[in-house]
């Protein structure tokens, strides 16, 4: 349902900018309820938030990325993309979309992309 493309090689104090599709029936019309996020995990670590864009359009960015990553959504087209600029060796990671709505009743439904590799070296 959810699919990253963009990843790639870089070197440090480079740019990439990666991007979401939300594809398939479960957001044909409905994209735009859901709040949007990037998450991160390197060998060893676990799964972090890099950025979220909610419905609403508010973003918040991890201590790490804040002033270097933007989040955007374009809901008419189903994306979500992550620009990364002054990118540094401790970015590398496999970067991860999620989707994700909890109703007021409770019910949660999030859905993840299959990632995409992030590799800042020289």
């Amino acid at each position: 349902q959810l699919k990253e493309s963009g990843g790639g090689l870089v070197q440090p104090g480079g740019s990439l900018r990666l991007s979401c599709d939300a594809s398939g029936s479960v957001f044909f019309t409905i994209f735009s309820i859901f709040h949007m996020a990037w998450y991160r995990q390197s060998p060893g670590k676990k799964r972090e938030l890099v950025a979220l864009i909610k419905s609403d359009g508010n973003t918040t960015y991890s201590d790490s990325v804040q002033g270097r990553f933007t989040i955007s959504r374009d809901n008419a087209k189903n994306t979500v993309e992550l620009e990364m600029d002054s990118l540094k060796p401790e970015d590398t990671a496999v970067y991860y979309c999620d989707a994700e709505k909890t109703l007021s009743g409770g019910a949660k439904y999030e859905y993840w992309g299959q990632g995409a590799q992030v590799t800042v070296s020289s």
